[in-house]
């Protein structure tokens, strides 16, 4: 499964994406012998274009770019990385700052405007994106060029007399600064990550004395409050999701690597509880957050409509990011499961089977008019789900020196170091299709270890053996342990029922009353007219009905599909009349489901999520 979309970002997506990257003018900026072009994305009421941010979306696409190179060479593809890198290097200024937008527009202006204008985030993601390449290269330039860089916000911004006590309001600048720090084990770069975090929300607002210093009045902001970008309070002290979900995703992605490095435990238990409220209040079925289109982002809890979702594909993807940093805190299926849900459903989605047109936003009703676009007027997300996808080997695996976890489920090879010792592994499996997996593990030596694998949540009934011997299952926060000396050549057997579940929502969620959703395994279901030959809205599936699953080799790569009887809403009678004192009649039919995330593929058609029970 993941093999094909890896193959897809590294043939189809990193090359079209860079293609557009030029196409639309986001590379131009990098000219920074010449004079500015005129913008092509236009200032907003809110004082912002998004081409203040175009730093952001090479430094992303690097990134993705850089996870392919790891396991396939492309000398075309570093060379156009490195003469990006060239440009940046060029572009730099003496004290090391780095952004295209205000060294050639706005000089001036520069971290004058923390609230609005995205300095730190853009420099983050370049950061992000040279901490990659040279990870996969070896090459030093670009991570040269982003250390000096890291280097003048050090010297800028801080506790000590004289610097600024800001912090950007769009995170992303303390994930990079924690991705330096270990390849650095410079305490500077942890130190200011650090800072930031705990900074944010400190009184005075810094945004306050920041619009003062530039002659505004704080109250004149389009947000009206600082939750938008989560600095209305301390970090501590926040229980509630809030403002911008991709911000907040940031954010908290930031406190957990903070605490991991640090070991803070007030910093981990305050993510905790905000991880809580999330999944437990504010998460769509498929793992899509933000349900507001005004504030890309949270209104109150459960309120989670479905034809009018938000639900960015950069938040569901950086929900993958919090939930894998939390597992490695504390090894908690709970965490886990939410980077599973997300990678099936609310992050896929968000980009075609053809890996080069993309959602922004991830509805879970349409009526026909929401279609995939091959680029998007701030097209943040489309760098995002391919880096998420690129880097995604990242996520299967995580070692201490006496144990393996394993988290998530797909055909792969590996090797892992267990103190001294490496650890072959492999997984033969057609997950998510089927839950039957084959796990070889393979010491150079015979070694004693824990074995941690992840029984997800949505599992009913699991079973293990290992070498044909069943092993009892004893699940301790979502995870089975073996525990035993290992040999060359040992083979575990995983065994996950896959039952088609019918899921409902809490009653506080009124938008999905009377409705069930189906879900198997890790994947959420759908249903689109092309499928069924008429608006799935009509719809009313009875409780108890049985649900078929087949598997398709010819649906978008091949998926495992629902379907089994139904009723639906008839236009008998109805002579053209708007309302009548008869419900409709209901006639019988079937139906079919897709996974959610292979929707809008293929024609325009009505896509419903929750269906109606009759």
């Amino acid at each position: 499964f993941w093999e094909s979309w890896s193959e897809t970002v590294r043939k189809v997506t990193a090359p079209t994406q860079h293609q557009r990257l030029d196409e639309e003018g986001f590379l131009e900026v990098l000219n920074f012998h010449l004079p500015p072009a005129p913008l092509v994305r236009p200032i907003q009421p809110s004082g912002l274009s998004m081409q203040h941010f175009f730093d952001s979306d090479f430094g992303k696409w690097i990134e993705a770019a850089s996870y392919t190179l790891k396991a396939h060479p492309n000398p075309a593809l570093e060379g156009k990385i490195d003469e990006i890198v060239e440009q940046l290097a060029k572009g730099q200024l003496a004290d090391g700052y780095l952004n295209s937008w205000f060294i050639r527009r706005e000089p001036e202006k520069r971290w004058t405007n923390l609230r609005d204008l995205h300095e730190m985030y853009s420099m983050g993601h370049l950061l992000e994106g040279a901490v990659a390449y040279f990870e996969a290269t070896g090459k030093r330039r670009f991570l040269e060029v982003m250390s000096r860089a890291v280097d003048h916000i050090i010297d800028t911004f801080g506790p000590e007399p004289g610097k600024l006590r800001g912090y950007d309001a769009h995170e992303e600048i303390e994930i990079a600064l924690i991705k330096l720090h270990r390849i650095t084990g410079d305490q500077r770069h942890l130190d200011l990550a650090t800072f930031f975090v705990n900074e944010r929300g400190q009184q005075p607002a810094y945004y306050d004395e920041e619009a003062q210093r530039r002659g505004k009045d704080p109250r004149d902001y389009i947000f009206k409050d600082y939750s938008y970008s989560q600095a209305h309070m301390p970090v501590r002290e926040q229980t509630q999701v809030v403002g911008h979900a991709v911000r907040a995703m940031y954010l908290f992605s930031a406190m957990a690597d903070v605490a991991a490095e640090t070991g803070d435990l007030s910093l981990f238990a305050a993510a905790d509880r905000l991880f809580d409220n999330l999944t437990g209040r504010q998460l769509y079925v498929t793992g899509g957050l933000g349900p507001a289109h005004a504030n890309e982002g949270f209104t109150r809890e459960y309120d989670l409509p479905n034809a009018t979702a938000y639900a960015e594909t950069c938040a569901a993807v950086a929900l993958a990011f919090w939930g894998h940093r939390m597992a490695q805190i504390e090894l908690d299926g709970r965490f886990t499961d939410q980077v599973e849900l997300v990678l099936f459903n609310g992050a896929l989605s968000g980009i075609s089977r053809d890996g080069e047109h993309y959602f922004y936003e991830n509805v879970l009703e349409s009526h026909g008019d929401n279609r995939r676009w091959k680029w998007h007027y701030c097209p943040c997300c489309p760098t995002n789900i391919a880096r998420l996808i690129a880097s995604l080997g990242s996520y299967f695996y995580t070692t201490t020196p006496d144990a393996l976890a394993v988290h998530l489920y797909g055909a792969n090879t590996a090797e892992a170091v267990l103190g001294d010792t490496v650890v072959k592994l492999s997984q033969e499996t057609r997950y998510p299709w089927d839950g039957d997996i084959r796990l070889g593990v393979s010491p150079a030596a015979p070694k004693r270890f824990a074995l941690r694998l992840r029984v997800p949540g949505w599992c009913r009934e699991v079973k293990l053996s290992v070498n044909g011997a069943f092993v009892p299952v004893e699940v301790t926060k979502g995870y089975a342990t073996i525990e035993r000396e290992w040999q060359a050549g040992d083979e575990v057997r995983i065994g996950f029922a896959m039952p088609v579940e019918r899921l409902y929502a809490n009653p506080e969620v009124t938008e999905d009353a009377g409705r069930v959703a189906l879900k198997r395994g890790p994947v959420v279901y759908c249903l689109e007219q092309v499928d069924n030959g008429f608006a799935p809205q009509r719809l009313r599936l009875a409780p108890g009905a049985a649900i078929e699953t087949a598997y398709d080799p010819d649906l978008l790569g091949g998926a495992v599909t629902l379907s089994g009887s139904a009723v639906k809403a008839s236009d008998a009678g109805w002579s053209g009349a708007l309302y009548r004192s008869a419900p409709a009649t209901l006639e019988p039919t079937r139906f079919k489901a897709i996974p959610y995330h292979l929707w809008a593929n293929r024609q325009a058609g009505s896509m419903l999520v929750w269906l109606l029970e009759a």
